[in-house]
């Protein structure tokens, strides 16, 4: 699982008092002093999660950017568990400038820092030009990937987390098994469940998850799929009754259905320890699909596999037949400075280097994709496939819950996904899981920020 852990635990905030009393709650963007790369010498402190991609790419992206600006050095701190490294020093005081730190993580630090107005505005990085290059920031990135809840957590229209590293998911499964068998990808859901009913008499379960947590996507594209984006966001808005809705009622009972079809392993396996059993379902033909993201393909690597395996992935099913959306939803790493940080100036120039071309070649050959015009162009084989899905009819689904206030007890993410074992198992009744969403919902949304 790597850098993608328990997703639905993406609320809980676990940092301790010391970092809320050291944020600085004046206000979102205000606090401390800053430099430019250009005033003097500058040393930048970046610290950056080692995900699947390595830590050889952040060191030659720095060498590269020392080499274009003089009178800056830059500190990298990059660590697995990079949370447990950085949090003393960030109740101490000392703030890194800029970090690579997604939300979704079980830590929940960037999380916090969000609910404690603890990250800068970066909206001005739009504008800026691109280092290097005669075009800014804004000009270079793929549409819609800055106006998402994911980069604009406050919903205000300000951009506070660079959106780095996009990954398309949807359903996986084993192309070649598809094509011996002679069943076709399923484009709605009726399909879906009559392929089941074939997948059943051929001792092939339908479906496997490796942990509830990575619904997310999968629960996230179908919301589109059900009502269209003004109705996602209103859901990621806690919208009142947004739960007890139609669209939102029919998503909550296709998951339960998907129960039905689901890999009698699946739910003792869904833990950070085991997850790894049920992807390898897909690998031995046990299971059909699975809702994942491009970065499993090299995390089972090295685990064996059936005869003539080769990756497949499609959207999730269109609820109305010949006439619904499919959406296959894009997760991606984010990029944030804190308000606490030293060089501001200096930590929105080195962000905006991440999109020039040399920055996004040295990620690209790392195997991560910068959100940049052009770079699909860039890419080969089986992933050029992958990100080629969009090119195929298919929207993109991007987004996540607004930010609020802390609220005892009521966590989105985890009444949403936290329940899918359950829901899956038989355990829980969709109209309870309906209500405890909404009861949620309630008392989430007059604490939005």
């Amino acid at each position: 699982m790597k850098w993608k852990q328990l997703m639905f635990i993406g609320f809980i905030v676990l940092l301790t008092l010391g970092l809320v009393a050291c944020s600085d709650n004046s206000g979102k963007g205000d606090g401390g002093e800053s430099k430019a790369s250009g005033d003097g010498e500058v040393t930048l402190k970046l610290a950056a999660l080692e995900s699947a991609y390595g830590s050889e790419m952040w060191q030659n992206i720095i060498d590269d950017y020392e080499a274009s600006h003089e009178n800056v050095t830059i500190e990298l701190t990059i660590e697995k568990n990079l949370e447990e490294v950085i949090r003393p020093n960030m109740q101490a005081g000392d703030y890194p400038d800029v970090l690579l730190l997604a939300t979704g993580r079980e830590e929940g630090l960037t999380e916090t820092m969000i609910k404690e107005d603890g990250l800068e505005n970066i909206s001005d990085v739009l504008d800026m030009q691109v280092p290097g290059e005669d075009v800014t920031v804004k000009e270079k990135m793929l549409d819609g990937f800055a106006d998402t809840l994911a980069t604009n957590p406050y919903g205000d229209g300000d951009m506070y987390m660079a959106p780095m590293f996009y990954s398309p998911s949807g359903l996986f499964y084993n192309s070649n098994l598809m094509d011996e068998k002679g069943w076709d990808v399923p484009e709605t859901w009726n399909e879906m469940w009559k392929l089941g009913d074939k997948t059943s008499d051929a001792d092939v379960s339908l479906f496997t998850y490796p942990i509830s947590g990575y619904f997310d996507t999968l629960a996230s594209s179908m919301l589109f799929a059900s009502g269209g984006p003004d109705f996602f966001q209103k859901v990621m808005t806690y919208e009142e009754g947004i739960w007890e809705t139609k669209e939102a009622e029919r998503v909550l009972n296709t998951i339960k259905e998907l129960g039905n079809y689901t890999h009698p392993n699946t739910v003792a396996n869904a833990n950070p320890k085991d997850f790894t059993k049920n992807q390898q379902l897909i690998l031995d033909n046990e299971a059909l699909f699975m809702p994942n993201g491009t970065w499993v393909v090299g995390e089972m690597e090295e685990a064996p596999r059936a005869d003539s395996f080769e990756w497949g992935m499609t959207a999730v099913p269109a609820f109305e037949d010949g006439q619904g959306d499919r959406y296959a939803f894009t997760f991606f790493e984010q990029m944030w400075i804190p308000t606490q940080a030293e060089n501001k100036e200096a930590a929105k120039e080195f962000i905006a280097y991440m999109y020039s071309d040399e920055a996004a070649n040295t990620f690209l050959e790392a195997g991560a994709v910068q959100p940049i015009k052009g770079m699909t162009d860039k890419l080969e084989g089986q992933k050029k496939k992958f990100y080629s899905i969009y090119d195929e009819g298919v929207l993109p689904a991007m987004g996540t819950f607004a930010s609020t206030n802390p609220v005892p007890g009521a966590n989105i993410s985890e009444a949403l996904y936290g329940n899918i074992d359950n829901v899956i198992s038989g355990e829980m009744s969709v109209s309870k899981w309906q209500k405890e969403l909404q009861k949620v919902s309630d008392k989430l949304r007059p604490e939005m920020k």
